[in-house]
C-alpha cells in the first residue's frame, strides 16, 4: 500500500474508534447519576490522568519545551494558575499568557 493510503486508513480507523466509544457513552449516560460513586471515581481518574500528564510535561518535557529551564517552567505554571484563579477560571487568558510569558523568559 502507498503511504498516503495507510494514513487515510489510520485516520478512518481512529475516527471510528473514537466515534463508536462516544456514541456508546451517549447511549449509556442516561443511566448514570452524576452523584453516583462510579461517576465520581471516573471523574477522579480523569483529573488524576490530566494532572499526571501536565506534571510529566513540566518536569520531563519533550521537544522545544525541553530547551527551557525547569525553574522557568515552574514560574510560568505558578503565574498562570494564579491568573486562572484571578480571572474566575477563564482558560483562554492564562493559555495565551503562558506562551507569551514562557517565550519572554526563555529569550531574556
Amino acid at each position: 500500500m502507498v503511504s498516503s493510503q495507510i494514513i487515510i486508513l489510520a485516520i478512518i480507523a481512529t475516527s471510528l474508534a473514537t466515534f463508536i466509544s462516544r456514541f456508546m457513552g451517549a447511549l449509556t449516560s442516561e443511566k448514570v447519576s452524576v452523584k453516583s460513586k462510579v461517576f465520581q471515581w471516573f471523574n477522579c481518574v480523569a483529573y488524576s490522568t490530566l494532572a499526571a500528564l501536565l506534571g510529566r510535561m513540566i518536569i520531563f518535557p519533550a521537544g522545544v519545551l525541553s530547551d527551557s529551564e525547569l525553574v522557568i517552567r515552574l514560574i510560568v505554571l505558578i503565574t498562570c494558575v494564579g491568573i486562572f484563579i484571578f480571572t474566575k477560571k477563564n482558560l483562554v487568558i492564562p493559555t495565551i499568557l503562558s506562551a507569551i510569558f514562557l517565550s519572554f523568559l526563555n529569550n531574556f
